[in-house]
């Protein structure tokens, strides 16, 4: 970033344990609104309807998004239904304990160990099991900042493997 010039550069904030700043992306339409051909199609009942069955299937909101996306052409929940797949699925209870993506992280760290169970000299498993956990580590502690997690909620690996099986 130069100062003194008259165009605004934005600052990335890059990723905790690789050089990358991951700035780029694919833009979402400006319009915020579901297009009327949706609207005809499915109501905000529906959709609602159509999440939870895929939530007792088992099914996280990501892959959620997904299957709607995919196979019935809703592209944003939101637009549709009012409220994003999680506040859905939340306000319905069928929201699962552990946020998504501290649950892969888990798992992630549960499969990391187990290698290393076996192959004990692998030094690169070990240094980025470490750096996996602090990535955990890191997000519980934001949970527990936004009250997702209760304040005694703590990663330990001896237990990890139970939170994800």
């Amino acid at each position: 970033v130069r100062l003194g010039t008259n165009s605004i550069h934005h600052i990335a904030m890059g990723r905790m344990h690789a050089p990358g700043k991951g700035i780029s992306r694919s833009a979402r339409p400006y319009v915020r609104q579901a297009p009327n051909w949706l609207k005809n199609l499915y109501s905000a009942d529906d959709v609602k309807e159509h999440i939870y069955k895929l939530a007792k299937k088992g099914l996280p909101p990501s892959k959620i998004g997904v299957v709607l996306r995919d196979s019935r052409g809703i592209a944003n929940v939101n637009a549709l239904a009012g409220n994003k797949v999680l506040r859905i699925l939340k306000s319905k209870g069928l929201a699962a304990k552990l946020p998504e993506d501290l649950y892969h992280l888990i798992k992630k760290a549960v499969g990391m160990r187990k290698h290393l169970e076996r192959n004990r000299n692998d030094a690169d498993g070990k240094f980025r099991l470490i750096l996996v956990e602090s990535r955990i580590h890191r997000l519980a502690r934001y949970y527990k900042r936004q009250s997702v997690l209760p304040p005694n909620w703590k990663y330990e690996s001896s237990t990890a493997s139970a939170l994800v099986s």
